[in-house]
Order: structure tokens, then C-alpha cells, then sequence
């Protein structure tokens, strides 16, 4: 099984997804984007899609070519119904190129918070298993709003959209992906590093668990 997984800066990698998918026996074809990697232009041998997340925006493709072309790929791979799984950035980008706005969000979201399952989240195969309330870790300023044809499946106090699946496309605002060595590399010159650090201590199995989970049901997916 082959994964086509988007990377738009060296910090931000698939985490414990791409660790759990290699368990599986599936290769993953990372397309650094940041570093000048060619998006492919042949989907079939891809059984799905990932977009992973970055500090950029949605809408500066004119600082960053490669999000007009990955929108492009991404909106081609949701009309042909491929199964595609965005994360954060990753979400806005499914969004967009589903013809929703990505917009500020209410409020920026930095560190760990609570996400709720809406009634369709608690009824989708991505979320079967998990709690209605699930304690993720965030980091954003901006906000994807649901396409026409999608559903909202999570929400949040500050940030009301924050998962989504649009056809064969999911999109998580949040992180679940996220590892200690990418926590302490994303805020190793910030004060909220060792706050941080010590939540994730106290979380880190329950995290993993519910991370595995969620990976387990998007593999069903791709093997049913």
C-alpha cells in the first residue's frame, strides 16, 4: 500500500501516523514540498492522500507556489473520491480546494485543549471507538469552514470547526500526530515548552491510544 504524504516544512512530518502506517506494511512517498519535491501527477498508485500541517497560510500562494498545485491535486483527488486525510494546514487545504473559506479563527489555538464530537462525528468510521470528547493538541490562527457537501464532525469552545469530511476527504484542525521530539522542536526557543512538555508527559497514553485508534479506522477505510 502506497501513501502519498505532503510536508510543507522539515518540522512538521507525519509523527506517529507515518510510524503506525509503516506497522501496517504501508510505504509512505513523502513529497517535501518545502525543499522542491515534484507533486506526482499519476494518483492511481496512491491508496491515499496526506497533507500535513505548516506555519504557512492557505492563501499565500505567491510566498509558497507549491499550495496552488497541491489545492489542484487535492481537489482532483476528492472529485475522484480518493481517501485523502489533512492535519491542520493539511485541513485547510482539503477545504479550500473543496470551494470553502479558510478564515481567522476566533481565537488562535496554542497547546493542549478538548474537541467534541458532533452527532455525525460520533456516527462516522473515522471516530468509531473514541470518546465524544477527545484532548488534542493545537496550534493555529486560522480556521476552515465546511464545503457545501461536507459534514462538520468535531467542534471546539474557542474554534468551532475542527474536524470535517468532505466525500472521501477528512480534515482534523487539531494535531494527533504529534510525538515529544516535534514538541520540543516546535517551541525550543518558547516559554510554553516545558508546560507543554509536562502535559504531554501526563497524556502521552492516552494520547497514543486515541491516535491509534483514529489511524486504525482511516486503515479499515483504505482496505475496505
Amino acid at each position: 500500500m502506497n501513501i502519498l504524504v505532503m510536508e510543507h516544512v522539515e518540522s512538521e512530518g507525519p509523527g506517529t501516523f507515518g510510524t503506525f502506517l509503516e506497522t501496517r506494511g504501508a510505504r509512505l512517498h513523502a513529497a517535501r514540498l518545502y525543499a522542491g519535491d515534484p507533486l506526482p501527477s499519476d494518483l492511481d498508485r496512491f491508496a491515499a492522500i496526506v497533507s500535513m500541517g505548516g506555519p504557512m497560510n492557505v492563501y499565500e500562494e505567491e510566498s509558497y507556489p507549491f499550495l496552488r498545485e497541491e489545492t489542484k491535486l487535492l481537489r482532483r483527488a476528492i472529485n475522484e473520491d480518493r481517501f485523502v486525510l489533512g492535519v491542520c494546514l493539511g485541513a485547510q487545504l482539503i477545504a479550500k480546494a473543496g470551494g470553502a473559506e479558510v478564515t481567522l479563527s476566533p481565537q488562535k489555538e496554542v497547546g493542549w485543549g478538548q474537541v467534541m464530537l458532533t452527532d455525525a462525528g460520533k456516527e462516522d468510521a473515522l471516530f468509531q471507538g473514541l470518546p465524544d470528547s477527545l484532548t488534542v493538541f493545537q496550534w493555529h490562527g486560522d480556521m476552515f469552514h465546511i464545503p457545501a457537501s461536507g459534514t462538520l464532525l468535531a467542534r471546539g469552545n474557542e474554534c468551532p470547526h475542527q474536524a470535517f469530511r468532505h466525500r472521501n476527504a477528512f480534515g482534523l484542525q487539531f494535531h494527533v500526530e504529534v510525538t515529544g521530539e516535534m514538541l520540543r522542536d516546535w517551541f525550543a526557543d518558547l516559554p510554553d515548552l516545558e508546560p507543554i512538555m509536562q502535559e504531554f508527559g501526563e497524556l502521552e497514553h492516552q494520547l497514543a491510544r486515541h491516535a491509534a485508534r483514529m489511524y486504525e479506522n482511516f486503515f479499515a477505510l483504505l482496505k475496505g
